[in-house]
């Protein structure tokens, strides 16, 4: 089969002010998410909140970022992709002004509620916005792979600068930064983007609604507090939720969807790139601090240095990708994170670990990148423009619940050792064997039609856009 190289897609003056609100928008969560982390303690003792309850302000914002964002994703296809990103940002402005407010637990923990509704209202409508405004291909990956970028730099920049910013201001700051950015963003979206085009008829699902709704947050309950009793209604819902879709004439999430395997494979694929990353660096931060003896801030150097790689492997990703496709593209940064993270397993109690501790980082961030813009890509690619918010939807949740439940199942696993650095090692050994042989059932599980929506070696060029021919084999 022959296939025709293009030259990299360059974006006009609107497309880049586009690019700067939507793109602009999740930068600025990750900042926030990233620097509220650092912030914990200050921001607890700040409105008496003690010791026991620090988990809670980030808890109070898992469930509802999580739990909704399927559901806005899908809302966003039927009543508006611009309309419910406005919404969130309008949201998240409110609630940014009430936490940097906050005197008391109760008005912090609703400020960080109302945080997590507007990044499950904001987040995926965003990126539908992004995959319908650029066209499936080259220029899509790209902007992906952008996106990965800003998101993998807000973290990094979080964590860097959010301990300097609490200290020489305060920790509303970590609130207050969010409003001039937000108000920003609300002044110049209505003038760049227009409205998505509506279904003529809109009949809401509200039986699957409220069943996936609940099942999520139910499931994702059990994760933080370890509870056998949410756990079994979680899935009682999930359940009820399925058998719904198959019957509903006009479902919230169509089954057929759900079965594709760019769909299926992909959102896995995700799943376990955030759920073993982010449980791999909270294992990481307690053997760093507790193990070797290093400051938080120094801690945050150690992350933040290797961080840099993740920037730089959001923007080459999407070149990769329009290479070679996002199948192997997956696979390989899947693989390249879950082989990096192996030698952390043996790493000992003296600082010369540092000398593996660091190039592990380094690699293993830029893999984890690459793989969380070709899963996007995965999971975006080859529907229609008016599912688009739900493809976004699910890629968006299946990050918030990875992220929400990484870190207590493996801190679970590492519990059952009664010596510290034991138990880091086994859940950092459990968590290499399942990325890796996950990197097995994506590749198999993406070699059939998956590839087949990946076509784009298959679609003529135009004959501008191409260079000389490249020879390649199916």
């Amino acid at each position: 089969m022959t296939t025709y190289t293009t030259a990299p897609p360059r974006f006009g003056g609107r497309q880049r002010l586009i690019l700067l609100v939507l793109l602009g928008a999740g930068f600025m969560m990750s900042v926030d998410f990233s620097i509220l982390n650092v912030a914990l303690p200050e921001v607890g003792a700040g409105v008496g909140l003690g010791l026991a309850g620090l988990p809670w302000i980030t808890s109070a914002y898992a469930l509802p970022a999580a739990g909704f964002t399927l559901l806005f994703g899908r809302l966003a296809d039927l009543f508006g992709r611009r309309r419910l990103f406005l919404s969130g940002v309008v949201v998240l402005t409110g609630a940014s002004l009430l936490g940097g407010l906050a005197s008391n637990p109760e008005m912090l923990l609703t400020a960080r509620v109302l945080q997590g509704f507007a990044t499950a209202m904001a987040i995926p409508a965003a990126l539908s916005l992004l995959t319908t405004t650029f066209t499936e291909g080259t220029t899509r990956d790209r902007v992906l792979g952008l996106n990965g970028a800003l998101l993998s730099g807000g973290f990094t920049i979080g964590a860097l600068a959010g301990g300097t910013l609490v200290s020489l201001l305060s920790w509303r700051a970590a609130f207050f930064i969010n409003v001039p950015v937000a108000l920003v963003i609300l002044l110049l979206t209505p003038f760049l983007i227009g409205e998505s085009r509506l279904p003529d008829r809109v009949r809401p699902d509200l039986p699957g609604a409220v069943t996936v709704t609940g099942g999520l947050l139910a499931v994702i309950y059990a994760a933080i507090e370890r509870n056998i009793l949410s756990a079994v209604v979680g899935v009682l819902l999930l359940a009820a939720f399925w058998v719904i879709e198959l019957r509903s004439p006009a479902p919230l999430i169509p089954v057929r969807i759900l079965r594709r395997p760019t769909v299926k494979w992909g959102n896995y694929a995700g799943f376990v790139v955030f759920t073993m990353e982010t449980a791999m660096i909270f294992l990481m931060t307690i053997y760093l601090q507790k193990t070797l003896g290093f400051s938080p801030l120094a801690t945050g150097l150690i992350f933040g240095i290797p961080g840099l790689a993740s920037v730089a492997a959001g923007v080459i990703a999407g070149r990769l990708i329009g290479r070679f496709g996002s199948r192997q593209v997956l696979t390989v940064g899947l693989a390249v994170q879950g082989l990096t993270t192996l030698p952390l397993v043996f790493l000992g109690t003296g600082q010369v670990a540092l000398a593996v501790v660091i190039p592990a980082l380094f690699i293993g961030f830029f893999g984890h990148v690459t793989s969380i813009v070709a899963y996007t890509v995965t999971g975006t690619s080859g529907l229609p423009d008016e599912e688009q918010g739900l493809a976004t939807g699910l890629t968006s949740m299946t990050q918030q619940v990875a992220i929400t439940i990484g870190i207590p199942v493996l801190s679970a696993v590492a519990a059952t050792q009664s010596v510290e650095l034991t138990g880091i090692r086994l859940a950092l050994s459990v968590n290499v064997a399942v990325t890796l042989v996950s990197v097995a059932l994506v590749w198999f599980g993406l070699r059939s039609r998956g590839e087949r929506h990946e076509a784009r070696a298959a679609v003529p060029v135009p004959e501008e856009a191409r260079k000389e021919p490249v020879t390649c084999s199916d």
